[in-house]
């Protein structure tokens, strides 16, 4: 069983892992460098877990200690019971769940291996919104998508906002960051993947007639929220694909976007 350890210094070393969580910069350097992730919140700590993460640490205001006994009892780290006002001080918000959790990071796959068992992947590229990569793992992992593939400049997945808004999906779906792009997009070709680039561009194919069949292996290329894919993205995909609009409205936010592509390439295949 974890020591439940009560603090009342917003100072002590022991609480590093938590300190300045509103600090994006900060975080993005510190959490893989030291190779950690916060998870807030019950649900998501819980899902953590279940999805094998370590937990390093777990910070909680008085009041949820009961709530998260279980948890404390099956992990040996340590638990560190504070006021709300000093988890305030120390992570730089109010903390409205109570809970939070320091996890400790996985190897990541490499992309070839994550393919092996896949059938429908969806690609991001320079999506660097921590919020629409959680919406998009949330609904990758609701409609049946098999695995992400990430660009080198995309957001951080496991970044607290990104696993919030997830509310934990982020774990459910594997995903593996290419190094190279667009060339390791290559990867995808060798194991037998048709590369359909989302774009609202005219002379793109509609979705519905683009739609695969169960069989078929599919990768689904998503681009940042406003510009789009790229052109060398673009150039790099088998056939460029569009969501039907109407009234006269020209796309729709890339999360959104994403739900209604998953839907339409998982939508054939037979539920798991």
């Amino acid at each position: 069983m974890a020591d439940l350890i009560t603090i009342t210094d917003p100072d002590d070393p022991r609480l590093h892992d938590y300190t300045g969580l509103t600090d994006v910069e900060l975080r993005r350097r510190r959490e893989p460098a030291e190779g950690l992730f916060i998870a807030e919140g019950e649900k998501v700590i819980r899902r953590a877990r279940q999805a094998g993460y370590a937990m390093r640490s777990m910070l909680l205001s008085a009041k949820w200690v009961d709530t998260m006994r279980d948890v404390i009892e099956e992990s040996p780290a340590p638990v560190y019971a504070v006021a709300p006002e000093l988890a305030e001080r120390v992570t730089g918000y109010h903390v409205h769940r109570g809970a939070l959790a320091s996890m400790q990071r996985k190897p990541l796959p490499d992309a070839a291996g994550l393919l092996r068992g896949a059938r429908r992947v969806a690609v991001m590229e320079k999506v660097n919104d921590h919020t629409n990569i959680g919406a998009i793992f949330r609904s990758a992992a609701a409609l049946g998508m098999d695995a992400v593939l990430l660009s080198p400049d995309c957001a951080d997945p496991l970044y607290r906002r990104s696993v919030k808004v997830s509310m934990g999906a982020v774990f459910s779906v594997p995903y593996a960051r290419l190094e190279t792009w667009p060339r390791d997009l290559e990867t995808l070709r060798e194991a037998g993947f048709r590369i359909l680039a989302l774009t609202p561009d005219e002379k793109a194919t509609s979705m519905d007639a683009a739609a695969p069949h169960r069989l078929e292996r599919v990768a689904l290329m998503l681009g940042a929220e406003g510009e789009g894919l790229s052109a060398r993205a673009l150039r790099a995909a088998d056939e460029w694909v569009r969501i039907p609009m109407a009234h006269g409205i020209d796309s729709l936010n890339v999360g959104a976007a994403a739900a209604v592509a998953f839907y339409a390439v998982t939508s054939g295949r037979p539920a798991s």
